[in-house]
């Protein structure tokens, strides 16, 4: 939904995503077998109102396809992933391109697999290949029950 429009501090690398792509209109949040999934890109992971929005339609599962550059990867990435993760008790798939492109630009990497209560369930944080975890849905929906911070909420971001 969001572009990365920015200029990096401390480099001269501009990032200007609108020139050629065209930002979400709505949430996407669809049924799955594996349960109810919500849609990101890397970007988004820096708007918890959007998460909040998936929550309201049901999400258990986030998947965050990213490109992360290297100096926001190496400050932001996994504080925020896990940060989605733990105020929305889901799960969250993030996986992370990582290395050196044929633009000479460089993303950070560190796919991961984080669960309900924040926790890394399963990591790659460079080079080539896949992460792997079970989800558990009666899981999160006891840590869900028993730890009630969802039903708390004062303010509902519409």
């Amino acid at each position: 939904m969001h572009l990365f429009d920015v200029c990096l501090p401390d480099n001269d690398e501009n990032y200007v995503e609108s020139e050629t792509i065209e930002h979400g209109e709505r949430v996407i949040v669809a049924d799955t077998p594996f349960g109810r999934l919500g849609l990101g890109v890397c970007y988004d992971l820096r708007f918890p109102g959007i998460f909040r929005r998936m929550l309201d339609e049901g999400v258990e599962i986030i998947a965050l396809p990213s490109a992360f550059t290297a100096i926001t990867g190496k400050a932001h990435w996994e504080v925020l992933v896990r940060a989605r993760a733990i105020e929305n008790l889901c799960y969250v798939i993030a996986a992370a391109q990582g290395g050196y492109h044929v633009n000479g630009r460089e993303t950070y990497g560190d796919s991961m697999i984080v669960d309900p209560w924040g926790a890394v369930m399963d990591r790659l944080p460079s080079g080539s290949g896949f992460v792997i975890a079970e989800t558990d849905l009666a899981h999160q929906q006891s840590v869900r029950r028993n730890f009630p911070v969802l039903e708390h909420r004062k303010l509902s971001i519409r």
